[in-house]
């Protein structure tokens, strides 16, 4: 049960293509926070002087260029190494765990928040959670919604990505509640049925 001075705190997750982030649209639309952990990350990345630091003792001086991180340089060596992928999430996750904490504080007159992230279980974030909202759909659906919105990844690369990520069997494994995002049955519904549970806390 809710705290009565502590929101509720919810994650959403799933693999790419997946629609979390349209899941997210709907619950920020509802006046629900949402916590983009992966925007977040990225943003720490070139905004905390600690992490910065840290990335680069890791990585090297090319891991950032002018101030800013050289993502193509990072993505090439932790794609290639996943024990370096490894490193790069030991060191990136403390940071976002602090900065979510941090958020929280500032959105806790609220029922309840939603943490969107693609490594919830992975990371083991999911555990500092009250409930776990996994998104699926079709692998092909999936590719098809990659394709439209990033013209720069082919259809291999996007299925490769997949195929590195969690299964959704996996993921469903520590999921609360499954949204079926293929397109066929209105997201919308499942959103607002969810919305009204959380809301009764």
């Amino acid at each position: 049960m809710l705290n009565q001075n502590k929101p509720l705190l919810i994650g959403v997750t799933g693999g790419i293509g997946s629609g979390k982030s349209t899941v997210c649209r709907v619950f920020s639309c509802l006046g629900v926070p949402v916590y983009d952990a992966d925007s977040r990350a990225r943003w720490l990345m070139n905004n905390n002087d600690v992490l910065k630091s840290n990335i680069q003792l890791h990585f090297g001086e090319s891991s950032y260029e002018n101030g800013t991180l050289n993502r193509e340089y990072i993505t090439k060596i932790v794609f290639s190494d996943h024990n370096k992928l490894g490193v790069l999430n030991s060191i990136t996750h403390p940071a976002v765990a602090l900065d979510f904490e941090n958020w929280v504080s500032r959105h806790s007159n609220h029922l309840y928040l939603i943490k969107e992230a693609a490594l919830l279980i992975g990371s083991g974030a999911f555990k500092q959670l009250d409930e776990l909202i996994l998104v699926t759909a079709p692998i092909k659906v999936r590719v098809k919604r990659v394709l439209k919105r990033d013209s720069q990844r082919s259809e291999s690369q996007i299925k490769d990505i997949i195929e590195k990520q969690q299964s959704e069997t996996e993921m469903a494994r520590f999921s609360n509640e499954i949204l079926q995002n293929n397109g066929l049955e209105p997201i919308l519904s499942q959103v607002l049925k969810l919305h009204k549970k959380y809301s009764k806390n």
